[in-house]
């Protein structure tokens, strides 16, 4: 155990494997990899690609599907975020932002004519002015993030105390327990999404997919909490490239510890910050996610989005969100 203060918080859990830096590769991040995008997609994507003199400087990947009337192009289930990968060039700041403006609009001149188009960028990238050039809407996007230098310490020191309180409490009551079966985890997660009467947003088989491909590829992890009687009481989906592991998946039973998933985030983090990786905590969607994961005291990360719509889609979801709180009482419709 860790001490702070005479404080005694719970392990950050180290991997068995080596932990010195991952090497960098091609891929800026795993949701580029051609793994991921073939299963996430059922192999319905494609690469815009700009080469100069034989060499690829520029690639741009998007799935295409149809959504009844519509042909769109958003991002693949469980899939954070895409955009443009170029190959940086030396010298001035402005010679930069040319070769960037550049080849993302010749790579943008290859996306699919289609009624809606959205992706949400990598954070690394920090402008989308060749979008919005190109008729494109840009979009600020928020994620939380823990530096790949940042200590054991120095991350207990940053959560908020009910944060701190229910972690010391969850480690208490709750055994966690690595590398978790794919198949124990899916089970686990189907089965508390069947108590709430709620269906699988990702697709059961896409998302069965994905995790036995990252688990098998060893690009990301299973961890779980257990309670008396070692029950099974909730787990998170961890996956990782070479800069940042991000938090992909959770589930908990409804009667599970209030801290539960906090406890598995507190040693996903360990693991993050042993293999030398910042931790993502890979966005929020509404205020109670936000207060949630504000209370771990990450630093606040934009991340870009990028849409264009054609006007008969548009109206489409301006009239479907109009009729939204109707369709609470017609359920049917």
């Amino acid at each position: 155990m860790t001490t702070i203060n005479d404080r005694t918080l719970p392990d950050l859990e180290a991997p068995a494997a080596a932990v010195s830096p991952v090497p960098v590769r091609a891929a800026p991040s795993i949701f580029h990899e051609r793994w991921w995008l073939d299963i996430a997609t059922q192999d319905n994507w494609k690469l815009a690609v700009v080469k100069r003199n034989g060499e690829v400087i520029g690639e741009m990947p998007y799935a295409m599907q149809r959504m009844g009337l519509w042909r769109v192009s958003h991002l693949p289930p469980l899939t954070r975020t895409l955009g443009p990968v170029i190959k940086p060039v030396t010298g001035s700041a402005a010679r930069q932002l040319h070769h960037r403006l550049d080849v993302t609009g010749r790579l943008i001149e290859q996306l699919p004519d289609c009624d809606s188009f959205f992706q949400v960028l990598d954070p690394r990238i920090h402008d989308a002015l060749a979008f919005a050039l190109h008729g494109y809407t840009v979009s600020a996007r928020y994620t939380f993030r823990i530096g790949a230098q940042t200590t054991a310490d120095e991350v207990w020191k940053q959560l908020n105390s009910k944060t701190r309180n229910v972690i010391r409490s969850a480690s208490r009551a709750l055994t966690v327990v690595s590398d978790l079966a794919p198949e124990e985890f899916i089970a686990f997660y189907e089965a508390n999404l069947a108590a709430r009467s709620r269906s699988n947003a990702y697709g059961e088989e896409v998302m069965r997919d994905l995790i036995h491909a990252f688990v098998e590829r060893k690009a990301g992890t299973l961890l779980g909490a257990y309670g008396q009687g070692g029950k099974l009481v909730a787990a998170v989906g961890l996956v990782w490239d070479h800069q940042a592991m991000y938090y992909l998946l959770s589930s908990r039973s409804q009667d599970s510890h209030s801290g539960s998933v906090s406890l598995l985030l507190w040693t996903g983090i360990g693991r993050a910050l042993a293999r030398k990786l910042t931790f993502d905590f890979d966005g929020f969607s509404n205020p109670s996610t936000f207060s949630f994961l504000n209370g771990f005291g990450a630093m606040l990360t934009q991340r870009l989005g990028v849409e264009r719509h054609g006007t008969s889609y548009l109206l489409m979801r301006t009239l479907k969100r109009k009729l939204a709180p109707a369709r609470d009482f017609a359920p049917n419709l």
